[in-house]
């Protein structure tokens, strides 16, 4: 099977010739990247593993696998070889055995099974909760990552398994770091507000670092055309913002009442801690060349609300 090389001919998403892809946990990020990918012409595989994930793939067009990354039996049947490959996979919001076994575990299997045929990019998609900080100081790739949470150790364990197989074994790693996801049925504090559920802890001083889907799916298509291997990039909108601002905005948008403060200990943090800190996209935007759809919440927020409206959900 023939390998073709990709070369970037523009902006992103131009090449002179198709490549197969392979996406890995092809869900909520993955899918939506591989229907782009196709429109782009190329040949895309997503891996799910479930028979019934793997049907959206089919309807969507997209050739679908059925395997389990953390099942090494499973990875033997990849047709491989793949050009570019994305991992997108989630643990289920599993804690750390979870997340130990679907990132660091799965993570360690893909590298072993890929040695003998390696992509020409591998993107892994990560997340910004590694970073601790809690004293709303700007964070870029090399300040300091030292997660709190036992799932952000094992998150950044992955990290280093990967980077250590860069400089070892010249494997074309790619790490994105992802601040909060929203986007159609995701978002965590706009879907808490528009059910009426919505608490603000303390003061109301925590800086939210988000994403929107859209755009993290523009960022990894710029990340295979011009991310380097061994490099790290934020993936955050050009705005982190406090909670109180960002409910007001809501409260401003929607005519609704802000929500009630509580104790900070009253609300838990989740799986990305008690962190405080305001991500920098700068990397992305000036090495990758990227460009936001939503370059803030604003924009992002006000499209999935009228999405809502126009649905009638609203």
């Amino acid at each position: 099977m023939p390998r073709l090389s990709a070369i970037a001919t523009g902006g992103v998403g131009c090449f002179t010739v198709p490549v197969r892809v392979l996406i890995i946990g092809c869900g909520y990020v993955g899918l939506p990247l591989g229907v782009q990918l196709l429109r782009q012409g190329h040949d895309v595989f997503g891996l799910r593993r479930s028979a019934e994930g793997a049907a959206s793939l089919q309807r969507a067009g997209l050739h679908p696998i059925v395997a389990d990354v953390t099942r090494t039996g499973d990875l033997a049947g990849l047709p491989v070889p793949f050009d570019w490959i994305v991992n997108t996979i989630s643990s289920g919001k599993g804690g750390a055995p979870a997340y130990q076994k679907v990132y660091f575990e799965g993570t360690r299997n893909l590298l072993r099974r890929l040695a003998s045929s390696p992509p020409q990019k591998f993107i892994h998609t990560g997340s910004t909760s590694i970073y601790g900080q809690t004293d709303a100081s700007e964070v870029v790739e090399t300040s300091p990552a030292e997660p709190a949470t036992p799932t952000g150790r094992v998150l950044l364990a992955t990290e280093k398994l990967l980077l250590d197989s860069v400089r070892e074994k010249q494997f074309p790693a790619v790490l994105l770091r992802v601040a909060a996801i929203y986007g159609p049925g995701r978002g965590h504090h706009l879907l808490q507000y528009l059910k009426g559920e919505a608490k603000i802890p303390g003061r109301g001083e925590r800086f939210l670092n988000m994403i929107h889907l859209d755009d993290v799916v523009g960022a990894i298509i710029a990340a295979l055309q011009s991310g380097r291997p061994g490099e790290i990039y934020n993936l955050a909108d050009d705005e982190p913002v406090p909670q109180i601002v960002f409910f007001h905005w809501l409260s401003e948008m929607l005519g609704r009442p802000m929500p009630p403060f509580v104790p900070a200990s009253a609300v838990s943090t989740g799986w990305r801690g008690d962190t405080n800190k305001r991500v920098v996209n700068r990397k992305l935007k000036m090495e990758l060349g990227y460009s936001f759809r939503y370059p803030t919440f604003r924009q992002g927020c006000a499209a999935e609300i009228q999405r809502l409206k126009d649905a009638g959900h609203l």
